[in-house]
């Protein structure tokens, strides 16, 4: 099937007169006659929910559509998108070991990266992603056990080239994570482009009604985890009764552990009402990227063109660094997501979002209303004023996430916004 049709019937096809919509499945337990084909979905021998914490069939759908969507081998959905990234680096990192990702990224991550995870013993590596392959195999380190990136970066608009960190992480011997939350798997396929293994904030547009927080991992199956440098993975699991991940499971080795050990330890799980939820958002996904580009590059150029905008970022313009990468990438648009800044600075950003009407002020991105945020005083306020030069903001910095109205609504909102 095209993406347009996975987004409608991937992941759930009923049987003769059973519900046609997915139902949810709101039962954290699950009934079984015999005793002995439980015990084996405790020791991994057969397949069964046994617990809602670790999976739920309602869930379990909403997986197999996104796993679908981005041509993985399975797929983990978890309570939110910084659960995903936690998880998907904690699955293969610990004590001792070390990632390197780009300094772009969204400010909550980089507090994860940055703070927590320094507490637990894994030390990161930011890096500036512009730099040439030599360059950045400087940072590598024998302890090294993951490349992170975002297909876009939140909010500095940035285009990663996949293909060059695939290459860094196979340098390296290493996976390659992509958080394609941003671009969307309608928009991007980084499993094609080399990467092994992808994340999603599904609060964003996987959801795109800003009702429903969720996050996902999706695992290609495409990573040699016999290399050596993953005993988690290769060696028994005293936990599992001395279960070896890559023997027994094969291509879909990650995502099981991931699954089997931290999801059911950590218990972050998404319920199986937010899965419904998304689930219901996915099936507008194609129509509603579309519709998020074709409104942003519009906008990008409107503001352009105004003379109180000093700078406009989007990856669709001819003027943004990586608009050639946008069109390798992202050949069917470059997502809703914009900045721009407003001649003046801090004062005159501030001012432009107390003018605003239709657009909302708000702490969020990819849904169907317009919005904006100032990154500099909220998502990204914790950061130093290095980290903030390093992450590309400044204090005139205004990010957009343009929604799916008419884009004269929307153009006519800026205008009067800005003082004309």
């Amino acid at each position: 099937m095209k993406k347009e049709t996975i987004c409608i019937h991937g992941g759930y096809s009923p049987e003769s007169g059973e519900p046609r919509v997915l139902p949810i499945v709101q039962s954290t337990t699950y009934q079984y006659r015999d005793p002995d084909y439980l015990a084996d979905i405790f020791d991994l021998k057969a397949t069964g929910h046994m617990y809602t914490r670790i999976s739920n069939p309602t869930v379990e759908a909403f997986e197999e559509k996104v796993s679908l969507l981005e041509g993985g081998v399975g797929a983990l959905a978890v309570s939110s998108g910084q659960s995903a990234t936690l998880i998907s680096l904690l699955n293969i990192c610990s004590n001792g070991q070390h990632v390197i990702t780009a300094s772009s990224l969204y400010g909550g991550t980089v507090t994860l990266l940055s703070t927590t995870f320094k507490k637990l013993g894994i030390e990161v590596s930011f890096v500036d992603q512009t730099l040439e392959i030599e360059e950045l195999l400087k940072y590598a380190r024998p302890s090294t056990r993951a490349v992170f990136a975002e297909t876009i970066s939140n909010p500095g608009t940035e285009v990663v080239d996949i293909r060059k960190m695939s290459e860094l992480a196979k340098r390296i011997d290493v996976p390659l994570i992509i958080d394609n939350t941003i671009s969307t798997p309608y928009l991007c396929s980084p499993l094609e482009h080399g990467a092994n293994i992808v994340v999603h904030s599904a609060s964003k547009y996987l959801d795109g009604h800003a009702i429903s927080l969720g996050g996902i991992i999706v695992d290609g199956g495409n990573f040699n985890w016999n290399n050596g440098k993953f005993p988690e993975l290769t060696e028994p699991d005293p936990s599992y009764h001395g279960t070896k991940y890559v023997e027994t499971f094969k291509e879909q080795a990650y995502i099981v552990k991931a699954r089997m050990q931290l999801l059911r330890d950590m218990g972050n799980n998404l319920s199986p009402f937010n899965a419904f939820l998304t689930n219901l958002g996915m099936e507008t996904l194609a129509l509603r990227m579309e519709r998020h580009s074709e409104n942003a590059l519009a906008l990008a150029q409107f503001l352009e063109s105004h003379p109180k905008v000093d700078w406009v970022s989007y990856p669709g313009l001819e003027s943004h660094r990586d608009h050639e990468l946008a069109k390798q990438y992202l050949p069917l648009g470059a997502s809703g997501l914009l900045t721009f800044g407003v001649k003046g600075g801090r004062e005159e950003a501030g001012e432009f979002i107390r003018n605003i009407d239709l657009v909302s002020l708000v702490v969020h991105l990819g849904d169907v209303r317009t919005s904006v945020l100032h990154p500099a005083t909220t998502t990204h306020r914790q950061l130093t004023d290095e980290e903030l030069r390093a992450a590309g903001i400044g204090p005139e910095m205004i990010r957009v996430s343009v929604g799916i109205e008419d884009i004269g609504d929307i153009i006519e909102d800026f205008k009067k916004a800005l003082g004309e």
